[in-house]
């Protein structure tokens, strides 16, 4: 490293032990006396005042841009009577040991004691001196590549050290240029601004909306921006560099060190190791970039974390639009357009919510004109029903589902066919929306152009790339030579490691290498789908022999509500499992992404992201689907009932259909998943693991507020829970959505719950981010990837699946049959004695009529029962008739009809909206022609620096001057198009 700058304990012992190679006579000299005494120097409170609460090296001077945590191996009982400090015991000491070893010296004697611990220790010693060389070698790597280290082992956190990483200005240069980061130029240019109606609409909103606003910078309106250019160290005068230290925020400069550290590799082992597989494997035992400061306390000094805790993460602003530019600013552009994503989400629920909400207040307002409820809740109703289960079950009335039938009602009336409609072309809006934010957000965060790079190969692709190479040379390659001596493992494991190096460049793992993952994972998904079914199975069976059951209860509050309890219970016990099948489907899915070993990251990442979506989405929607559609349909008739097991017999629906049951299930799914789930799991597992950490350091209760003010800012940060990726929240919104969507037309309240649910949703991620989890590294993206194909494939799936509900699921069709083709008048009465059909209680098989016959007080010879048969004195007694192909052609002639409909309307939808709005398209042109003005100009300028240099005689202005002349017309050309915006 060319810069000779003095750094703490471990850099200057490090420096120190390094310069011994060539000195090694003075190594004793150089480490006590320059070492020791520098080391505490460096940790006088006059010159040091905590290195700005550990944001900066021990200099002051070099900003911490990256941490790397590594175990300390805590010192043994027969060495506790040893002086304990961070120079003996740690850096010193290592750096004495190497040092002799250096010189040809035995190193120190090693008290003796029992064998059988020697051995033990002798074995850990070595585990931990093999991750120590590793570590050495690897931060010397990191060193090579320009970067500076600096630890620190006497911290606050036992058992804890740190490597402090900063990025010199050549090194965040170079690696910028790599990396095609657009930065801010010079160059300045208005943004074109509306006029006449449309710039005196846009001042009306923005005044109204003024309070909605959060107190930031990002937020206020900018007239003015700078133009944007992939950075170049041969095109500094470009850049404004008057300040280099902001000229990277602490977001880039993290990036950039995260990239060389993706890049560094470790040799010396059997195989290539990269800072994911030194993490795998307990090396270091974590990586991250630092906040910029404190959220709350006293003196705490302004930066970008405190200014998004008080105007984003605090629930007190839940009103107010979320500062996305500052989110962008501090995470990265991915987490930006997460936050983006669900604000607009959470936007668009607003009108779903208030449509939903009338539709909701419309059945309220008409369930007393309501003809069928009317009938069956009228008190000279006299119609008797067959049983609901055998044996235990007795005749009934029809009036005593008169609730039922009231409540059905609510949900199931002709207003929510319209509301069906209308959230189909609501999702497609949404989608439309969302296209034209995003490429709004591009270009205001300059990554118009952006296209992403292949990632670096994660180290376990790697690592099987490299077995597979190694055992392709040795079936090829048979040892002919003898080893050679003990003394040249050490370069034979170094030879063997680059060889392999060379062979992975040709290597790759082909689709028969991964066959054995995939079948494992059709086979485990599969299985999985079939545990789900299962579950649903062993529910069905519940309710079954709980309506059994209950009916037999001697107290007649139990027999009348046993429906409700039923109902609520399985959906309760639905809940329940859906909750902790989501945990186990999780760690499923990511073992088994595992297993198939992606190239990278991206791939990983995706393949995970599917295979979590179908396990999670068979999982929530399992349960509702077989109520929406199966439930009820699968039954048979009185005297001919189908049965699980000989014993079980399929449950019916209540007389007013089973949408009420249907949205009871999918409210008690949705308000569980976003409460449990989504809100107490978030708040709470954070908070546990972080007291779990405290905990095992072992930090006293009675000192923990005495130390939390003392910890530097790296220490803090540790303590915070690792980021996990936006894998989560983006999953369980895309679940919300499927609720939202696929059944609103049984649950018409879903979009209000959502809204609820998200605006809590917003601040609550917001709090995480910012005060729970660790800063995340900054990633760029220019869309919500492979989320977008989700959410359009939902959205796509919502209208067959709302127009098989409205179809076969609610009355609908058969009302619209009835009142059209049966009914005598055009009305709606007598619709529901047209719904039933007619039973012989003399054609109960044996053993399944009920046991008390005259528990109605009367001899029961024909009770009645909902389906579309012909009646027992017919010629072909209990045969469906002809009211049900009638019925059923219909709905299956609505399902078509709707389908197609909608998604005409959709398309239209998608096709009237620009998906790239007009200004930004302009403004984008705009920039293009800004920036080849600006490059001709440039080269303008050279080309007359070189005719300024040459000799004026005839023979040079003729060499020169065409090309200068025909290098200014394109110049003069795009200076006038520029003028005309």
């Amino acid at each position: 490293m060319a810069e000779e700058t003095p750094e703490s304990s471990g850099t200057s012992l490090l420096h120190n032990s390094a310069d011994t190679a060539s000195k090694p006579r003075h190594f004793l000299k150089d480490v006590v006396f320059h070492g020791k005494f520098q080391l505490l120097n460096s940790l006088t409170p006059e010159e040091n005042t905590q290195c700005q609460h550990g944001l900066y090296f021990q200099d002051g001077e070099r900003r911490v841009d990256y941490i790397l945590t590594y175990h300390i191996k805590k010192p043994s009982s027969s060495r506790s009577n040893r002086q304990s400090s961070r120079f003996t015991d740690n850096a010193f000491t290592r750096s004495l040991r190497r040092g002799t070893a250096r010189l040809g010296r035995p190193p120190p004697p090693q008290p003796r004691g029992d064998p059988e611990v020697a051995s033990q220790d002798h074995s850990m010693d070595y585990h931990e001196d093999d991750k120590r060389y590793r570590r050495e070698e690897f931060e010397g790597n990191l060193r090579d590549m320009g970067l500076e280290l600096e630890k620190d082992e006497d911290t606050k956190t036992p058992g804890v050290g740190f490597v402090k990483i900063h990025a010199p200005w050549h090194v965040l240069c170079r690696e910028a240029e790599f990396m095609k980061l657009k930065m801010p130029t010079k160059k300045v240019y208005e943004v074109k601004q509306c006029s006449g109606v449309g710039a005196k609409i846009n001042t009306l909103v923005n005044k109204a909306t003024e309070p909605l606003h959060p107190n930031v910078e990002e937020n206020r309106g900018q007239h003015v921006k700078h133009l944007s250019y992939a950075f170049s160290r041969e095109k500094q005068h470009l850049f404004d560099l008057s300040d280099r230290d902001s000229f990277f925020d602490s977001k880039t400069r993290a990036s950039i060190v995260f990239e060389v550290l993706k890049r560094t590799k470790c040799t010396k082992a059997k195989y290539s190791m990269g800072i994911t597989s030194l993490l795998g494997s307990g090396v270091y035992t974590a990586a991250y970039p630092l906040h910029d400061g404190d959220v709350d306390g006293e003196n705490v000094e302004p930066n970008d974390r405190k200014l998004l805790y008080e105007e984003w993460a605090s629930y007190s602003v839940f009103y107010k639009y979320q500062p996305i530019g500052l989110v962008r600013k501090y995470f990265g552009e991915k987490i930006g357009l997460y936050f983006a994503w669900l604000g607009l989400y959470t936007q668009m629920l607003i009108p779903a919510s208030l449509v939903g909400v009338i539709v909701f207040l419309y059945g309220c307002a008409t369930v007393d004109n309501n003809i069928p409820s009317m009938e069956i809740c009228h008190p000279r109703n006299n119609i008797t029903m067959c049983p609901l289960c055998d044996r235990a079950c007795n005749y009934w009335k029809l009036k005593e589902a008169c609730g039922t039938a009231r409540a059905s009602h609510l949900f199931d009336n002709p207003a929510t066919v319209f509301f069906s409609i209308f959230m189909a072309l609501w999702a497609a809006m949404f989608m439309e929306h969302w296209k034209r934010r995003q490429m709004r957000l591009n270009y205001e965060w300059d990554l118009t152009g952006f296209e992403e790079e292949e990632d670096h190969p994660r180290a376990e692709y790697e690592l099987c790339v490299m077995q597979k190479s190694l055992k392709k040379e040795h079936k090829t390659h048979k040892p002919t030579e003898i080893a050679e001596e003990p003394t040249n493992k050490w370069k034979q494991t170094v030879q063997s490691a680059m060889a392999g190096l060379k062979l992975t460049e040709k290597e790759k793992l082909t689709c028969r290498d991964r066959l054995p993952a995939y079948m494992t994972n059709i086979v485990m998904m599969l299985l999985m789908i079939g545990v789900t079914f299962a579950i649903v199975f062993g529910v069905i069976l519940y309710r079954i022999s709980i309506t059994a059951a209950l009916h037999m209860s001697n107290n007649p509050t139990t027999r009348s509500n046993v429906r409700l309890m039923v109902k609520t219970t399985a959906a309760i016990i639905n809940l329940v499992v859906i909750l902790i099948l989501d945990e186990v489907y999780g760690a499923v899915a990511r073992w088994l992404t595992v297993l198939e070993v992606p190239k990278t990251d991206r791939s990983f990442e995706e393949r995970l992201i599917f295979k979590t979506f179908v396990l999670k989405f068979v999982n929530a929607f399992t349960p509702i689907i077989y109520i929406a559609f199966f439930r009820g349909r699968l039954v048979g008739r009185p005297g001919s009932y189908l049965y699980v097991f000989e014993s079980y017999r399929m449950e019916e629906c209540a007389h007013g259909g089973c949408l009420m049951e249907l949205c009871i299930q999918l409210s008690i799914t949705m308000l569980g998943k976003q409460l449990i789930q989504n809100n107490l799991f978030e708040i709470g597992i954070p908070k546990l693991k972080k007291l779990i950490r405290y905990i095992k350091s072992k930090r006293r209760s009675f000192q923990e507020e005495e130390r939390e003010k003392k910890l530097q800012r790296y220490e803090t940060d540790h303590f915070l829970e690792p980021f996990a990726g936006l894998t989560p929240e983006y999953m369980e919104m895309i679940i919300q959505f499927g609720f939202v969507t696929l059944f609103v037309a049984s649950f018409p309240l879903a979009p209000l719950f959502a809204l609820l649910n998200n605006i809590i949703e917003i601040r609550l991620d917001a709090k995480k981010f910012v005060a729970e989890l660790r800063r995340p590294v900054a990633a760029r993206a220019k869309d919500i990837g492979i989320w977008y194909n989700l959410l359009r494939g939902v959205a796509k799936v919502a209208v067959i699946i709302n127009a098989f509900v409205i179809s076969f699921t609610s009355d609908f069709i058969p009302r619209l049959v009835y009142q059209y083709m049966y009914s005598p008048d055009g009305s709606m009465h007598g619709f529901v004695n047209h719904t039933m059909s007619y039973f012989n209680v003399s054609d109960f098989q044996d053993g399944k009529e009920p046991m008390d016959p005259h528990h109605l007080g009367y001899q029961v010879e024909m009770c009645r029962y909902k389906d579309y048969r012909e009646p027992p004195w017919s010629n072909t007694p209990y045969v469906v008739s002809k009211e049900f192909w009638a019925v059923l052609a219909a709905r299956l002639a609505f399902v078509i009809v709707f389908q197609n409909v909608v998604m005409l309307m959709s398309d239209i939808v998608d096709w009237l909206i620009p998906d790239i709005p007009k200004d930004i398209s302009l403004q984008i042109h705009k920039e293009k022609i800004l920036m080849v003005e600006l490059f001709m100009k440039e080269e303008q300028g050279k080309m007359q620096f070189i005719d300024s240099m040459t000799p004026c005689d005839g023979k040079g202005r003729n060499n020169h001057a065409p090309i200068a002349r025909s290098r200014s017309i394109p110049h003069t050309h795009s200076h006038t198009h520029a003028n005309n915006f």
